[in-house]
Formats: structure tokens, C-alpha cells, sequence
């Protein structure tokens, strides 16, 4: 394996992917603006952003399977180019389509995709085995893609791209249009690969996937990085707090309005709004938020029901800042 590099990532660990003022043009669209990016080992990094956003392409110039106008890629303290073969065995690619051959089983389609890297054909068997085993695929060697779920096939495309075992792995959006138990298993997998060594930069549009298993996050539009930093530092850099909503049984509609107007009047109040019988409220980050909100409606003098306080989501972190919700 080749020496890291010296560089760390935020949070100090040796940096697997340097990007330095990265400029990728298409005609007069500037696709990536002077981007700037470090990933550490052993990480599993969000890359976030709207459709068009530069994601893709960043991520294509990454992998040298797109030419560039400026900038600098190293992968493990090397400098990246088309002809590194040697750096590109240690990389994984899930791409979002899935790419299997029809007329291939199970095994001979991973089997196939592992040969890429390695010739050993007793070496290949075994990773093969591991492959299959690790997207729990193993009762379904011999079958041939067309018989199987959506789910499985998307099993399948990550075991085609993670058998010849690299230690950086892209996964794009790899869980579009899978039921939720193969969900939870292609998540599961991801961090056991991280905790078995891999990094990782994953894509998706879920914003509850990325929350989950992400370590550190980067929002980018118009291929400029708006923000990026832990689930945690992200929220902290967005005005809202936390999301109360207030349910009033039996209040009429312009009682239940004059209450909501009432809230609103607090300090840390962003907006309060009365609709369906409860008052739903977005609130600055403040330690007291709850308990201002329920003094409001008790010197309102409405009932109160249930209650229910969230902490902001990574969702309303993308809104805030980018100013639009994420499409598909």
C-alpha cells in the first residue's frame, strides 16, 4: 500500500482524496467551481446537492473518467491520473444504474467485475464468496439478474463493485427505488465496510440515510461547496432550532389563530401558524423554546393536547441553505 499522504482531513485523520481548485467547464457552464475538498480514512462522507448540482461530475473527475480545466486530484497521498492503474485498484465504484450482464448469474456477473482487478483465479473465488455473503445474496448464486427484486439487484451492483475489496468506495444513490428491508441492509453493509477499513463518499437524495451513517457532510450547488461539517456543525449553521407542534382539541379556528398569533410574538418564535387543529411552530436554537411556547398558549388560555418537539433535520439544513428541496 502507498504511504499516506501528510494532510489530514478536519478531524485528523491522513486524507484518502485531495481536491485542490478543481475547474470543469462544459462550453460556458462552469460546472465546478474552484472546488476544494479533503475525505479522510476511514470516513463515510455525504456528498449532497440538487440535480446539476457538479456532484457527479466532481466525483467522474475524481475517478479521471472526465478531463478537467484546472485543479489538482490525489488519491492516497498520490497525484491522480487516467493512467494510474495501480490507484484505481483500490477504488470501487456503485454506480446509481445498475450494471449487470443478463446472461450472467449472480456469481459469475461479481466474478466478472472482479477480474477487473485481479487475476488470481483462487484469490478472485474466495472474494467472490466474501462478496456475495456480505450483500446477503448466497441463495441466489445461479440466478440470472431479470429474476431478481429491485432490491437484489441493487444488492448485486455493490457486490459487482466492492468484491475485488478497494479501500475507497463511491456510492451513487444506491438505495433509489429498494423496499426497506433491503435498505437497512445496504446501509448496513456500508458501515460495516467502513468499520473493516473503507472510506466512503455517498450520495443520495434521503436525507435520513445520509444522517445516519455519515461522519462528515458537504452541501454544493452551482459546483460550489455552500457548506459542509458534521450532521451536527450543519445544523448549528441554520437559523432554525426546533420544530414544536402544539395540538388544541376542540379550539375554533380563530381562537386557535389569535394563539398561534400569540406565539409568534416570542424572541426566539420564527414562524407559528394555526392549521388542522394545532399550531405548528419553527423556533431559533434556544434552550427554553418548549416551555415559552406552552407559557404563550396557557396566558392564551387554550387547552393544550399532545405535544411533540423535534430538533432541526438535515432537510431543513438544505433548504435553508440552498434555498430549494432536493429532487429526484
Amino acid at each position: 500500500m502507498s504511504e499516506l499522504p501528510h494532510k489530514a482531513d478536519g478531524n485528523g485523520a491522513p486524507c484518502v482524496v485531495e481536491v485542490d481548485n478543481l475547474v470543469k467547464r462544459y462550453g460556458d457552464v462552469l460546472a465546478l467551481d474552484h472546488l476544494n475538498l479533503r475525505i479522510g480514512q476511514g470516513e463515510v462522507f455525504g456528498l449532497l446537492g440538487p440535480n446539476g448540482c457538479g456532484k457527479t461530475t466532481a466525483m467522474n473527475c475524481i475517478l479521471q473518467l472526465l478531463t478537467y480545466d484546472k485543479g489538482d486530484i490525489r488519491l492516497f497521498g498520490e497525484k491522480m491520473s487516467p493512467v494510474r492503474y495501480d490507484l484505481k485498484r483500490r477504488i470501487g465504484v456503485v454506480p446509481q444504474q445498475v450494471a449487470v450482464f443478463d446472461e450472467l448469474t449472480v456469481a459469475e456477473n461479481v466474478d466478472c467485475f472482479c477480474a477487473l482487478y485481479v487475476n488470481d483465479k483462487d484469490a478472485r473465488r474466495e472474494m467472490v464468496d466474501e462478496a456475495i455473503e456480505f450483500v446477503g445474496l448466497e441463495d441466489y448464486r445461479r440466478m440470472r439478474p431479470k429474476k431478481l427484486s429491485g432490491g437484489l439487484l441493487r444488492r448485486l451492483n455493490i457486490a459487482c463493485g466492492i468484491a475485488h475489496r478497494p479501500e475507497l468506495i463511491f456510492f451513487d444513490e444506491p438505495t433509489v427505488a429498494v423496499d426497506p428491508q433491503s435498505r437497512n441492509s445496504i446501509l448496513g453493509g456500508i458501515l460495516r465496510l467502513r468499520d473493516e477499513g473503507a472510506t466512503v463518499v455517498y450520495t443520495s437524495h434521503y436525507m435520513e440515510e445520509v444522517e445516519q451513517i455519515c461522519s462528515r457532510i458537504m452541501i454544493m450547488d452551482g459546483g460550489r461547496i455552500l457548506a459542509q461539517g458534521t450532521n451536527d456543525q450543519l445544523k448549528r449553521m441554520i437559523s432554525v432550532g426546533e420544530k414544536i407542534v402544539v395540538e388544541l382539541p376542540g379550539v375554533s379556528d380563530s381562537r386557535g389563530k389569535a394563539a398561534a398569533s400569540t406565539v409568534r410574538e416570542l424572541p426566539s418564535v420564527i414562524e407559528s401558524v394555526f392549521a388542522d387543529g394545532e399550531i405548528r411552530v419553527s423556533c431559533e436554537a434556544s434552550e427554553h423554546n418548549l416551555m415559552d411556547v406552552l407559557g404563550a398558549l396557557g396566558a392564551a388560555r387554550v387547552r393544550v393536547g399532545r405535544v411533540y418537539s423535534d430538533p432541526p433535520t438535515l432537510n431543513d439544513v438544505f433548504l435553508e441553505i440552498t434555498g430549494r428541496e432536493l429532487r429526484d
